[in-house]
This record gives C-alpha cells, structure tokens and sequence, in this order.
C-alpha cells in the first residue's frame, strides 16, 4: 500500500468521532462519506459521494456523534476545535471548515496530522485548544496542542459545525455520515465511529 493513502486512511481515526473520536487502526480505510440507505442493529448501507453502496458493519463498540450546524461566533477562547485546513506560505493554515467539540469532547484526536478531505486532496487536521483569537473579517487564532501551536486564519464563508455525543437514534436512512472504518480479517468493513449530520447536515470534514 503507497505511504500516503496509507497516511491519510489513519486521519479519521482521530478526527471522528470525529470526531468522539476514534484511535486509528492498522486495518483503517480512507474515511468513509455518504448518505444512510438502511440501517438495523449490526448493520448499515451507505451511499457514498461516488455513488458506490458500502456495507459496514456497526458493534457495541461503535460510537455515534452528532453533527450540528454551527457559526463562527461558536469560536471562542479556549474551546476544543477540529479544523480541515491547507498550509500557506507564511506557515499559517488556512481553514476549510471548523468543527467545535462539546466540552465532554474536549482532547479528542488532540495534535496535527495530514489529511484527506472529501475530494480526495492530501490537507492537514489540527484539533487543538483555542488561545488567541482576533475577530476581524473572519478569525485568525492559535491553536494548542501539547506544547506546540499552530496559526489558523478562518474565512467568514467556511462551513462551523459542533460535534457532540449522541447515538445510534440518529442513524435513520437520508442521514449524511462520515464513517471511521477498519477491515476485519474477512475484509468486511467494521464502523469504529460515524459522525452524523443532523437536521440534514453535511458534516464538512
């Protein structure tokens, strides 16, 4: 398997659950992104974004987050945040969406990694604690991980979301997921966390 796929397979075991989040797996797969075509008690189909129908398999160990629109005014001086993000020349990033975490949340997928984002492109994830934060036309803030911090410029028109716990009520068909996944030794697709968009939401990530 090349390197970096590889790499970037092992993203969403720390975003997901999203992001509740989930630690990556040596049989991790690419994150899985789709809508809910049926679900059961051991079982759920997706729909992806190519339009290929996925069958994975859900355990007593699989957690649910819920997904919820948010705005950048959910941004705040020391909240626990997750963003997708693309580096610039001046080592700042550049966020492609932010996800707030509920405070019961807080230290999930902590650090910064690469990333693959939904079309496929290698980015950057950062989940960190918010310090400084400057409100002008959008946010420029540091974010904290462990004793290093990165500078991240938020524009105005990214997608916000806040993430929370929930569980597997929210799993109903038409729901929008991001699936963190990890083949058994059969090679069925196993979900160790889905992120669930509520309320029709798209969760960014």
């Amino acid at each position: 398997m090349n390197s970096v796929p590889k790499l970037a397979s092992l993203l969403l075991g720390s975003l997901l659950l999203c992001s509740g989040l989930v630690k990556a797996e040596e049989n991790a797969v690419a994150p899985l992104r789709g809508t809910i075509d049926s679900v059961n008690e051991t079982s759920m189909q997706i729909t992806d974004r190519k339009g290929e129908k996925i069958s994975v398999q859900l355990t007593d160990k699989t957690r649910v987050n819920g997904v919820v629109k948010g705005k950048i005014e959910d941004i705040k001086t020391d909240s626990f945040i997750g963003t997708a993000a693309v580096p610039q020349s001046d080592g700042t990033l550049k966020a492609l969406e932010v996800h707030v975490f509920a405070p019961s949340l807080r230290g999930s997928g902590e650090g910064f990694r690469p990333f693959e984002s939904a079309d496929g492109s290698m980015n950057t994830m950062t989940n960190g604690t918010v310090g400084k934060l400057v409100n002008t036309q959008g946010r420029t803030l540091t974010l904290k991980y462990g004793d290093k911090e990165k500078t991240v410029v938020v524009p105005d028109n990214v997608p916000i979301v806040t993430i929370y716990p929930s569980d597997r009520s929210l799993l109903k068909p038409g729901v929008h997921v991001i699936v963190s996944a990890q083949k058994d030794t059969q090679g069925n697709l196993i979900a160790r966390g889905v992120s669930a968009g509520k309320d029709g939401t798209i969760p960014p990530m």
